[in-house]
């Protein structure tokens, strides 16, 4: 069997050298600003230097030391090249994105930091990013979170033996009731290391150690020294409570105080260093249930928009004239299910039923009538009739055990998916 190394080289100088022939110092200028070769495709210098700027800006504006260039540029073509791995693995799996999604995912970041679209358009080019970017790099993202959840998330399950098996051992620690801010720093070690490449990642995590416990910068030695996905964030891991931080860590944090260093942690992807950068409080999880009935008119063939709005009107002016709601329910509902009960629904929570109703229901008085309201299921008349404030904290704290553990096996499989992925991939790099 050819060697596959040799075979990609083979047909990268047969295909440089039919490039030269026919336009030869057109070509020897592009081709001297390739980067690296990534499988069957390239990196160029200019899309290196692109990314180098747009993460130096990043740098400067959370007012971090900047590593020094030669480092910083190894780290983002590192970066490029797994994007780059990924997106590929992406394609051949026929995962896209279209114009209309990006478009909708834009408006939705618009909407949530409250500036409409043109608005937010002016914010990226204030920030020094064009539109045209932005959509780019969201897409990327999209494509790569897509790619990862048909790879990793489709295998990974939790049981609920799993979730009472955590409530019961770890249920009780005090840590529970606080959340973490971490930052992580990882030196790789790669499937199949020898003892040797063993023993030197560990002693390159030891030095590392002891610099940052004698005052080196945690953020300039993450995106200098880490292997970590978040190495360009400065290993900054975010907020979280003990449910979410991965199995491996979790015996250390909680012995841990604000400020500290771990000693290096070892795991099949190589040694992790972690610092505890502040930690918090959390409140008890409060909810609103609100109890709530309803009348559902579909639309049809024979009964529009406007018919259905016009006889919720009806039911409504009737209901304020004194007839019952529960009959009206039960005698003209297409919701069967609630009809059968006078339309209710029963004690709901936040996010138990469609945005639109949920919307509307949060505005009115008890015992108050809204009018009729659009969701995806047709039209509805709602009615409050009590509401109560709970604390939902044995609930909540079961679901983001689930969560948690879920998210704890992800990330797990997703260091050793990526690992595996850059080891067995062809990368040559040529800068």
């Amino acid at each position: 069997m050819i060697n596959r190394r040799l075979l990609k080289i083979t047909l990268f100088t047969l295909l440089t050298s039919i490039l030269l022939i026919s336009n030869h110092s057109a070509w020897s200028e592009t081709l001297g600003k390739i980067a690296a070769i990534v499988e069957d495709d390239v990196i160029l210098e200019q899309e290196l230097d692109k990314e180098v700027a747009s993460i130096e800006q990043r740098i400067r504006a959370s007012q971090a030391q900047m590593p020094p260039e030669s480092i910083l540029r190894k780290q983002v073509l590192e970066k490029i090249i797994m994007d780059k791995l990924q997106r590929q693995l992406a394609e051949k799996a026929g995962i896209a994105v279209t114009e209309d999604m990006l478009n909708s995912s834009a408006a939705e970041i618009a909407q949530r930091n409250n500036m409409s679209l043109e608005q937010f358009r002016e914010e990226l080019q204030r920030q020094g990013m064009s539109y045209k970017d932005f959509l780019d790099n969201m897409r990327n993202e999209i494509i790569i979170n897509q790619l990862r959840a048909r790879e990793i998330g489709g295998r990974i399950k939790v049981t609920d033996r799993e979730v009472d098996h955590y409530l019961e051992t770890q249920g009780n620690i005090k840590n529970e009731q606080v959340q973490y801010h971490l930052g992580h720093i990882l030196i790789a070690i790669r499937e199949g290391a020898s003892a040797s490449e063993i023993q030197s990642a560990q002693h390159k995590a030891n030095e590392l150690v002891k610099k940052l416990r004698a005052g080196e910068d945690f953020t300039q030695t993450a995106i200098s020294e880490s292997n970590d996905d978040n190495a360009l964030k400065g290993g900054d891991l975010g907020w979280r409570s003990i449910n979410d931080i991965p199995t491996l860590f979790t015996a250390e944090v909680s012995k841990m105080h604000g400020g500290d260093i771990a000693d290096p942690i070892r795991s099949p992807s190589g040694f992790h260093i972690i610092k505890m950068l502040e930690i918090k409080d959390f409140d008890d999880h409060m909810i609103t249930k609100t109890k709530v009935r309803h009348i559902l008119i579909k639309t049809n063939e024979l009964v529009d928009d406007e018919e259905a709005k016009k006889r919720l009107l009806a039911f409504k002016e009737k209901i304020e004239k004194g007839e019952d709601f529960a009959a009206l329910a039960r005698a003209n509902s297409d919701d069967k299910g609630s009809a059968l009960k006078g339309g209710s629904l029963d004690w709901v929570s936040p996010g138990d039923l469609v945005k639109p109703f949920e919307d509307a229901m949060g505005k009115l008085e008890i015992n108050q009538i809204s009018a009729p309201v659009q969701s995806q299921f047709g039209w509805h008349l709602i009615q409050v009739t009590d509401r109560q404030n709970k604390d939902n904290s044995a609930e909540h704290k079961k679901n983001l055990v689930r969560d948690a553990i879920r998210k704890r096996k992800i990330e797990e499989e997703t260091e050793l998916w990526m690992r595996k992925l850059r080891d067995e991939a062809y990368v040559e790099i040529l800068s």
